[in-house]
């Protein structure tokens, strides 16, 4: 036993005296963002001694004290890292962080469908790249080839979903609400959407039924969410119509990616009736930085500015109309000018904290400034006869004198604060924001008409404006919203759920009205039959008035109209009800999806409005009810190998009632739409692809201007067009050229010929009116763009 017992205590100082003579090494392994690498195994070099590191990129090793170690970092996906340790004579912290490695592998192509289970629809921005676009380039130009989505005019970026205005799509833009001008009358004067395709990552899009994070709109919400780049990139673009240049730039902490685009619609606007010059410029500089202090904290910053430049001197103009057997020509010709200048300016800045992959929270604050002046005298003296007479009625000649100065200037500031939190299988999302509005607006309209020598109206003791209209008015207000939702995922026997609910609140302080809006989701994807995928979507959705909902038009007691602000309006409010569902399939290994939705909108409290054009005339009161109803179909798939195409269908039918007596359609309700999207390529020759857009939507319901519905309305022909696109790539990937050293940063090279309007269709969205001198009012249509070719050619690096 005494035997036993020294050989214990020799033994345990035999092994003290080993681990005196060794050290510990310890530390962390993280990528060059910042985020932990799992499984990274560490070696003593030309030993067997090594460790790995655990979730959080921690490890630990044993070595000899002696007089240098060298400590060799190696994991799947990054380069080795070597690390020497010159004196080893006790503990030791050290931490390294690994580079991802890059492969050069031959081309693998994976594809499939994305099973969607809430309201969200993804677009590839990419396909922007090649995509014929007379209005310069937007998303929104994709966006109006979806179901339940239309444009009648080819000049402007606005678009309405399901019947609903076009005040009532919410845009964001990494998460930040953004505006546009509020006087815009025509698509010739509208210039570039803000969102900038060279910039976007990615976009979202949902005609109804979206989550209560999204703002207080009635009928769509379009979530874009900009880049930022992990390398060195850019491309030039230019063509006839102007063109564009991005350039994006990352180092260890900053990131940013910043474009410039510049837009003429002379010479698209040169195929209208009216010989004119015409004189638009537009330009918009955007930029979007992010800087890391540390892994978990950045800073985001926005920025855009935009000019939009209009000047249009017109000459002459000849249209004819009417029927085969009746057909009427429409001579006039002018004096004056029109001159609009529409200048703004937004900012953004986030601060955002990610503790880990499951815990978010920020501040965002923005502003938004615009300064809008409309400016124009332009009078006229037109003859109308028929075709097959060259005599000319007393009472089919006039002259008219337009005149307008409207100004107004918005202020838009507001911070807020949000945050994002996954709990198992919940993902709660949650905000809140203030909001200060200031906008102060002047107008200033009238009409003088002159029809067989008699001033309308024709007053025995006077002279009178046909029409005329006068504001100046100032808003100071202030908001206050926030939103809680939770998104649960959950298996059952019989399939997958996905339940999104939550509940959104906002005040105004001009009306001092509160409004809740509950909304909820659920999507299901069946275990017996994973090809399918249903969604059902309900929730109050409000539109909060912002400033033009606000002003109704009064006589004083001259007989002038004079705009005072209306402090007891309400929200318009939506109650949506949507069913839809998914299927998937492959036909000769090609993915396919055919979706399917339908939905009911009980509409109250509605503002009624009419559309001139592009622009909106609220009535100023909510005395509106009614309903929009539809379904809507897309068929979505590889209609070529490697391409996307789609065919979207919809039809619907809604009616307002206005005074609990009249009854009419909303005005933008077509009945019906059809549109396409198709991608292809040259057989043999995958250089040569061809972009191919068409749309064709019902007629909307017109009323006579500064008139509302209780003097009747009619329709506007059926809206037909297809813009197609060819394009060229000169050079790219392996091509010799690309590795010369004027060429060796290059990506690609394109060039491309655009034909919008492909089949020169004649398209209505407004009317000229004239009046005789009984008062009576005629419609003449104000034709949209022609045929017209565009060639572009556009530079990657």
């Amino acid at each position: 036993m005494l035997q036993k017992l020294s050989f214990f205590l020799l033994s345990l100082c035999f092994c003290g005296s080993l681990g005196a003579q060794r050290a510990k090494i310890s530390g962390y392994v993280h990528d060059v963002d910042g985020n932990p690498i799992e499984l990274a195994t560490v070696l003593v070099k030309h030993t067997l001694n090594g460790s790995m590191t655990n979730e959080k990129g921690f490890y630990s090793i044993s070595v000899s004290k002696q007089d240098s170690v060298t400590l060799i970092f190696s994991c799947l996906g990054f380069n080795k890292a070597q690390r020497i340790l010159p004196v080893v004579n006790g503990d030791r912290r050290l931490n390294v962080t690994m580079h991802s490695m890059t492969l050069e592998l031959g081309q693998v192509y994976v594809t499939a469908i994305r099973k969607q289970t809430n309201t969200m629809e993804s677009i590839d921005a990419k396909k922007m790249k090649l995509l014929p676009d007379p209005a310069g380039g937007s998303i929104e130009s994709l966006v109006v080839t979806f179901a339940g989505v239309t444009n009648n005019n080819e000049l402007s970026s606005q678009y309405s979903v399901r019947g609903g205005s076009y005040d009532e799509n919410i845009v964001y833009v990494n998460g930040i609400e953004v505006f546009r001008p509020l006087l815009i009358r025509s698509g010739q004067q509208e210039g570039l959407s803000f969102i900038n395709p060279d910039l976007t990552e990615s976009v979202h899009f949902s005609a109804g039924g979206f989550e209560p994070r999204y703002g207080d709109k009635m009928s769509s919400v379009l979530d874009i969410t900009y880049k930022k780049p992990t390398h060195t990139e850019g491309s030039v673009k230019a063509s006839l119509m102007g063109g564009s240049a991005y350039l994006g730039t990352h180092s260890k902490r900053f990131t940013q990616v910043t474009g410039i685009r510049y837009k003429t619609g002379r010479n698209m606007l040169g195929t209208l009736d009216t010989d004119a010059e015409y004189d638009p410029s537009f330009l918009d500089a955007q930029t979007y930085m992010t800087y890391a202090f540390t892994p978990k904290v950045e800073v985001n910053f926005l920025g855009n500015y935009s000019l939009n430049n209009y000047k249009f001197i017109p000459y002459s103009r000849e249209t004819s109309f009417g029927t085969t057997t009746n057909t009427q020509k429409f001579k006039v010709y002018f004096d004056g000018q029109e001159k609009d200048r529409f200048e703004t300016l937004f900012g953004a800045l986030t601060l955002r904290y990610k503790q880990d992959q499951n815990n978010e929270v920020g501040i965002r604050t923005s502003a938004f400034q615009s300064l809008e002046k409309v400016t124009y005298d332009i009078a006229g003296e037109y003859w109308i006869n028929s075709d097959n007479t060259t005599e000319k009625n007393p009472l089919d000649i006039g002259r008219y004198h337009q005149h307008t100065r409207n100004k107004l200037k918005a202020n838009v500031f507001n911070v807020g604060l949000y945050g994002k939190n996954r709990i198992q299988s919940h993902t709660i999302n949650w905000g809140a924001l203030i909001q200060r509005e200031q906008i102060y607006d002047h107008i200033s309209e009238w009409e003088k008409l002159d029809s067989a020598g008699y001033s309308l109206p024709h007053l025995s003791d006077g002279v009178n404006m046909s029409y005329n209209l006068f504001s100046s008015n100032k808003i100071e207000s202030s908001r206050f919203s926030a939103y809680a939702q939770d998104a649960f995922r959950f298996r059952t026997t019989q399939g997958m759920f996905t339940l999104i609910g939550g509940l959104r609140t906002s005040y105004w302080s001009f009306n001092k009205e509160m409004i809740v809006s509950p909304r909820a989701s659920l999507g299901f994807i069946p275990k017996a039959n994973q090809d399918l995928t249903f969604r059902l979507a309900t929730g109050i959705y409000y539109q909060a008035p912002f400033f033009k909902e606000l002003r109704v038009t009064q006589q004083d007691e001259f007989g002038n109209n004079v705009i005072s602000l209306n402090e007891a309006i309400k929200s318009q409010r939506s109650i949506h009800f949507i069913a839809s569902t998914d299927y998937t399939f492959k036909e000769m290994e090609r993915n396919y999806k055919l979706s399917t939705s339908i939905y009911y909108k009980k509409l109250d409290n509605l503002n009624p409005y009419t559309v001139d054009n592009v622009k909106i005339r609220y009535y100023g009161n909510n005395d509106a009810k009614g309903y929009a109803m539809g379904m809507d179909m897309k068929f979505f798939g590889e209609f070529v190998p490697g391409t996307d195409s789609w065919i979207s269908l919809s039809l619907m039918k809604s009616q307002q009632t206005i005074s609990n007596k009249i009854k009419a359609p909303l005005p933008n309700d077509p009945r019906y739409s059809l549109s396409m999207f198709f991608q292809d390529y040259f057989a043999g020759n995958k250089r040569i692809k061809l972009n191919l857009k068409g749309v064709m939507s019902g007629g909307l319901p017109v009323t006579v201007p500064n008139t509302g519905y209780e003097n009747g309305y009619f329709r506007t022909p059926t809206y037909k067009r297809i813009d197609m696109g060819l394009s060229y790539e000169l050079a790219g990937g392996e091509d010799a050229i690309m590795d010369k050293p004027l060429f060796n940063y290059l990506k690609h090279i394109w060039f491309g010929i655009d034909i919008f309007n492909l089949f020169d269709m004649k398209n209505i969205n407004s009317y000229y009116w004239i009046t005789d001198i009984n008062g009576q009012r005629f419609a003449v249509p104000n034709y949209l763009t022609g045929r017209q070719l565009n060639a572009r050619i556009i530079i990657d690096f």
